[in-house]
């Protein structure tokens, strides 16, 4: 497939944190509704059962192409093998990754993934508060559809497919292959249907010869950024259920420079106590590191912590030990500074004294490879303990529409390289104009070690 073999490297294009959702299903479909952020080759979906009480049996699993609601667009969905297998069981707390389909997904492409539960679900496991807007030429969906009883992961019409909800079921990444170039003349895009397997097809999206957006920049190739948050991250909020995450991948999008985001936000999250989901100490272990392709994390999480009474140097010293752990991991951590939430029910002199404490370690302690200066870009500068009028939803702690428009705008894209300086040349050195080394962050000593894709830190 010329380009589209070389130089490859996985990604995660699509990822959500495991919650523990309500509720008990049995022997019925669930039709997930989700969007990559790259594209690339060799689609992979990755199923938990993190919080079952059960060995919970999967009998069926597809990827297709979302038409309008539950329907899919003809001749897209495609069934996903594990172990060339047809099905799969997991163990409580387990996850599997299933076999690469063959053929080319698109950069910012809704995709479909159906499961097939055999038999009782017990506690499910799942991301609450899941949103799947539609952009310009799109028909509206619902981010996840439970059939009637039986096995409807391969249907096509969506016909079977009887509610909507807003959680995702059991799928918590998406991952891929990105291309570190962009595809050159006479190279395929199209998946043959049919490649591999009999009866499994290839999910492809273009055709012989024309690239398909976003799946790479010669000499680039894709960055992978993990988001570790709490209701924010996932997007309340903002009218139009497009949460910051996603607007900066986007935004990225537009300026040619591809960015896998993985979004790890939990509604309720804390950093140092665990609620429907982990807390992001523990998704950072558990769920962040074990994804591919994650370079850089934006640590943007502890309001809710401070909600709840936490004290700053509690959350500060959490907030080193993610920084040492992902160091550690040859991971990159940006510090995000903690918005305004004065007027919010949980509100307190003492949270808001510990929230300028938080934010000034944030700035200023020397921990972080970079900066998310989101108290900035949000807060009232007549009233710096408040959001902006204009960035409020109106409950005084998620940011609106635009909120989240600010917050996207406030990363500084160049930043988010720091755990990929193998993949993207250095800023040229005024001295020589040539690529040079990336240097420490400021207050952040220790070195690059060249080609590795590995942060440093002196001492170690």
């Amino acid at each position: 497939m010329g380009a589209l073999s070389r130089g490859g490297r996985p990604v995660t294009t699509w990822a959500a944190a495991a919650e523990r959702l309500g509720g008990a299903l049995r022997e019925l479909t669930v039709r997930n509704v989700v969007r990559t952020t790259v594209g690339g080759t060799g689609l992979r979906v990755r199923l938990t059962n993190a919080f079952g009480d059960r060995v919970v049996t999967f009998g069926a699993v597809y990827a297709g192409v979302p038409r309008a609601g539950a329907a899919l667009e003809p001749g897209s969905n495609r069934r996903l093998l594990f172990g060339g297998r047809l099905g799969v069981s997991l163990a409580p707390g387990a996850t599997v990754l299933s076999d690469p389909l063959p053929g080319v997904v698109g950069a910012r492409q809704r995709l479909a993934v159906s499961v097939y539960l055999r038999g009782e679900g017990g506690v499910l496991t799942g991301r609450n508060r899941a949103t799947a807007p539609a952009r310009a030429g799109e028909c509206a969906a619902s981010p996840a559809y439970r059939s009637v009883p039986g096995d409807h992961a391969g249907d096509g019409d969506g016909s079977a497919y009887e509610r909507e909800v807003t959680s995702w079921h059991w799928l918590d990444a998406v991952t891929l292959c990105a291309p570190a170039e962009a595809p050159g003349a006479g190279d395929s895009w199209a998946g043959a249907s049919g490649v591999g397997v009999p009866g499994v097809g290839a999910l492809g999206v273009g055709v012989p010869g024309v690239g398909v957006p976003g799946v790479g920049v010669p000499g680039v190739g894709a960055l992978g950024v993990a988001v570790l948050g709490d209701s924010i991250a996932t997007g309340v909020g903002s009218e139009t259920g497009h949460g910051w995450p996603d607007l900066l991948a986007d935004r990225a999008f537009r300026a040619s420079w591809p960015l896998a985001v993985a979004n790890e936000g939990v509604s309720g999250g804390c950093v140092l106590t665990a609620g429907t989901g982990r807390s992001a100490e523990e998704r950072l272990t558990a769920e962040v590191l074990t994804k591919p392709g994650i370079g850089t994390v934006i640590l943007a999480a502890g309001i809710n912590d401070l909600g709840a009474g936490a004290r700053a140097e509690d959350l500060v010293a959490a907030y080193r030990r993610i920084v040492a752990t992902a160091h550690a991991a040859g991971v990159g951590v940006v510090g995000a500074t903690l918005t305004p939430f004065a007027g919010a029910e949980y509100h307190t002199p003492a949270g808001e004294r510990a929230r300028q404490a938080v934010n000034a370690f944030v700035r200023e302690g020397g921990a972080f490879d970079g900066l998310a200066d989101f108290d900035a870009a949000l807060r009232d500068p007549a009233r710096p303990a408040h959001l902006l009028s204009r960035h409020d939803c109106g409950d005084h702690l998620h940011p609106s529409a635009a909120g989240h428009r600010a917050m996207a705008a406030a990363i500084d894209l160049r930043s988010l390289r720091r755990g990929h300086p193998a993949l993207i040349p250095a800023p040229a050195s005024p001295r020589t104009g040539r690529p040079g080394q990336q240097p420490p962050s400021p207050g952040q000593p220790g070195s690059w070690r060249a080609g590795s894709g590995r942060w440093t830190p002196r001492g170690r």
